[in-house]
């Protein structure tokens, strides 16, 4: 928390400031999808730049996996080659006592004022086939664009059990791969009463949105 009171992350990029290096969203470092920044021969990544995001373009998110990532493209950049970072999702989990809390792109309200007509539903299905012992629910809240039908985003909540972790990195890869919700339940995922059911909980959840979005009539 600063003086003035905000919690969270504040870029660290005085250094490169000074030196010249233009700046981005939030005070962050600009750099480019290799990582550059204006300055010559100056790679930079982390916390202290800018956050390239698969679904709402420059901004700042800072975020361990992003970091690592960034940082293997500066590193390799900066020996010469040319790689480029692909992008984040805003994908993260974490643990709260007994429970997961976990998400990936955007909320209704991030999608809305990216300029999407959003449709957002929240369904409750079990981890696993109820006729198994254990079973737990997990709250899946599944947000679309309502008028093509994208994938957008997804927040989930459950038990430390219920591989909420698994099921939001499913939800990451078909956010990544820019998949209709209806597309996600073609996926072809594992199937064991203990574990799961022959349509996954985030299945479950896609279907239910598929259903609110067919039945309020609009087309993707």
């Amino acid at each position: 928390m600063d003086s003035s009171g905000v919690a969270g992350v504040r870029p660290d990029a005085e250094l490169l400031v000074a030196a010249g290096a233009s700046t981005g969203p939030g005070g962050t470092v600009d750099v480019g999808p290799d990582m550059r920044t204006n300055l010559d021969a100056v790679w930079a990544a982390g916390d202290c730049v800018i956050t390239h995001h698969r679904l709402l373009g420059r901004t700042y998110l800072p975020l361990g996996t992003t970091a690592h990532k960034q940082g293997r493209v500066a590193g390799e950049n900066a020996l010469g080659r040319s790689a480029r970072y692909a992008g984040s999702l805003g994908t993260q989990v974490v643990k709260v006592f007994d429970l997961v809390a976990a998400r990936t792109g955007l909320r209704d309200r991030d999608a809305a004022e990216a300029g999407h007509v959003t449709l957002t539903t929240q369904s409750t299905p079990d981890d696993h086939k109820r006729y198994y012992p254990g079973a737990q629910p997990i709250s899946v809240r599944v947000t679309g664009d309502a008028t093509t039908g994208r994938l957008l985003g997804a927040q989930l909540v459950g038990g430390l059990t219920t591989q909420t972790t698994k099921r939001v990195d499913t939800l990451a890869t078909a956010l990544f791969h820019e998949m209709s919700v209806e597309a996600v339940s073609e996926l072809d995922l594992s199937y064991t009463p203990p574990l799961g059911s022959p349509w996954d909980a985030i299945q479950m959840a896609t279907q239910d949105w598929v259903r609110r979005h067919r039945s309020t009539g609009a087309s993707a």
